[in-house]
């Protein structure tokens, strides 16, 4: 294989499929990016056998053909070689040598019929939606993805079919849910063509995280691709392959509250503020704030031993019962932080039932918040 490729479309393209790899690997082959070259495009290709990202770029081939090359250490060279550069990539027999100007780099390659590929075959469900759709379904739902390795099904994003109420009539939606145990998020957005039929899927953490990277430079079409065990997203010259959690995601319906009858809507941008301000108090562990609500006032306090006592009174719209609840201030401000119009409403029922969360301004996402102790 011998090809040129210009220094600023080998550095976008390996900056994409680098982070793919991990820092420390048990199989040497998985820190290895696999490079093609073909038909005047070089395709690189990384993965760490759960997810597989494959990008094309435009380049010079003089000798088509293939060869691995240390994923991380390629990108820094890259990273580190002058604006506007040529880049001359040739392998021969097993080592990859990198000529730029008056640089030249000479890296181990592995065998290419080492590195693994991920079988292809019929995902069965397709459809397509913009990158701000789904970028709106992600932003706002992995913020309560569990960490916890244990629930392992918890450790993703649950993509699947629905159907939404408004007023009597249901319409078809797709949504997005997460939860952690302590909080959730369900998001949802009118059901795309061709997605009726999808299974209900468990995309990985470190999928959604990796699809978010990609979408901020991404054109307006994601093509997404569905089976039982695997996703595929395309769009432009990438397409990213996953496995799924394969798990049952609970039945987080019946988490969602329908009874609470004290409604209490405030401003958000204030609110996280003020909830900011009473936390700096609060004992690192727990992060919990109390909420003191009588007719029209909401007092935010925090106490600790070491640290002292805060509290902020804001003003809100509240006409019910007093009540007094606690939450860990990190979550709170999590929530508020997807709240994109002014106004936030809490639907509360007391100091031991969940909380539910929306956007004044936007039915589209609903939040669950468990209470503290304070």
């Amino acid at each position: 294989m011998k090809i040129t490729i210009e220094r600023a479309a080998l550095l976008r393209s390996l900056g994409h499929v680098q982070s793919v790899v991990e820092r420390r690997n048990t199989i040497p082959i998985l820190s290895n990016v696999l490079l093609k070259a073909e038909n005047g495009e070089l395709a690189l290709t990384a993965t760490d056998m759960d997810l597989e990202i494959v990008e094309s770029v435009p380049a010079d081939i003089a000798r088509p053909g293939s060869a691995t090359a240390p994923a991380h250490t390629l990108y820094d060279i890259a990273r580190k070689l002058p604006d506007g550069s040529q880049v001359e990539l040739d392998f021969t027999a097993d080592t990859l040598t990198l000529r730029s100007g008056r640089s030249q780099f000479r890296l181990g390659a592995l065998p290419v019929e080492d590195f693994p590929v991920m079988a292809g075959g019929d995902t069965g469900h397709r459809f397509s939606l913009s990158a701000a759709d789904l970028k709106m379904l992600v932003d706002r739902t992995k913020f309560a993805i569990s960490t916890e390795e244990t629930r392992y099904y918890l450790n993703g994003i649950y993509l699947h079919a629905s159907k939404a109420k408004t007023g009597a009539a249901e319409i078809p939606v797709l949504r997005a849910v997460a939860t952690d145990g302590h909080r959730l998020a369900r998001v949802e957005m009118a059901l795309p063509d061709g997605a009726s039929g999808i299974p209900g899927v468990i995309i990985p953490r470190k999928t959604v995280i990796e699809v978010r990277k990609l979408l901020d430079e991404a054109a307006d079409r994601i093509e997404v691709q569905l089976s039982d065990t695997k996703v595929r997203f395309a769009f432009d010259s990438i397409v990213l392959t996953s496995k799924l959690i394969d798990g049952t995601f609970p039945d987080y319906e019946r988490v969602i509250p329908t009874g609470n009858d004290k409604v209490m809507e405030v401003n958000a941008g204030q609110f996280a503020a003020a909830v900011d301000r009473v936390a700096t108090i609060s004992t690192e562990k727990s992060r919990a704030v109390k909420l003191s609500l009588d007719r029209g006032i909401l007092t935010l306090s925090a106490s600790s031993p070491e640290a002292g006592s805060a509290t902020e009174e804001i003003e809100v719209s509240y006409d019910n019962t007093a009540l007094e609840i606690g939450f860990n201030s990190r979550y709170l401000l999590d929530i508020t932080q997807q709240i994109e119009g002014d106004g936030v409403r809490f639907t509360l029922a007391d100091a031991g039932s969940p909380t539910v969360v929306r956007d004044v301004a936007d039915g589209s996402a609903l939040y669950v918040l468990m209470p503290m102790r304070v």
